[in-house]
């Protein structure tokens, strides 16, 4: 569908990502229902995730911070990905995440919560199925990765426990 990225330069020498390029993995996204997009040609890297983030890294051996596109503009961060973090909780499967036991009641954790080892954590519900995520260790949360009733995929990160 799309053969490379186009890049236009700025009075100021950065280089600027293709809008339209952009948009059409937007709607390629849209097409397949699928949650997020990433694509990687000539140095450039850009990832489109439903919901309005878009994220484009600039050629690899240039930075290892990567941009976000927004509609503000251009924006470098360097937050680590809570992927690769020693305490990730991944997502074990397809679903949709609850972190309550019921609409309006209160959490099963929270950030700061102790858990221990074997304690439910949220539920993902798949195939109308309601299944209960342990902690995989005792700790303390310190993030929780999700919002409550969204789509999760297999092994996307859901809290960090230390």
């Amino acid at each position: 569908m799309v053969s490379t990225p186009k890049e236009q330069s700025t009075a100021a020498g950065k280089s600027v990502l293709d809008k339209e390029l952009i948009r059409e993995l937007s709607a390629l996204l849209e097409e397949t229902g699928l949650s997020e997009i990433e694509i990687e040609q000539s140095g450039m890297r850009v990832r489109v995730v439903r919901g309005g983030q878009m994220t484009a890294a600039a050629p690899m051996a240039a930075t290892p911070a990567a941009s976000l596109v927004a509609a503000t503009g251009i924006t470098s961060t360097a937050a680590p990905d809570p992927a690769k973090h020693p305490g990730v909780v991944a997502s074990p499967m397809v679903g949709t995440a609850y972190l309550s036991p019921e609409p309006g009641a209160r959490p099963f954790v929270e950030v700061g919560s102790k858990v221990l080892a074997g304690q439910t954590l949220l539920i993902i519900e798949a195939m109308k199925t309601m299944n209960q995520i342990p902690a995989p260790r005792a700790g303390s949360v310190k993030q929780i990765l999700i919002e409550d009733g969204r789509p999760v995929e297999f092994g996307e990160p859901l809290m960090i426990i230390e």
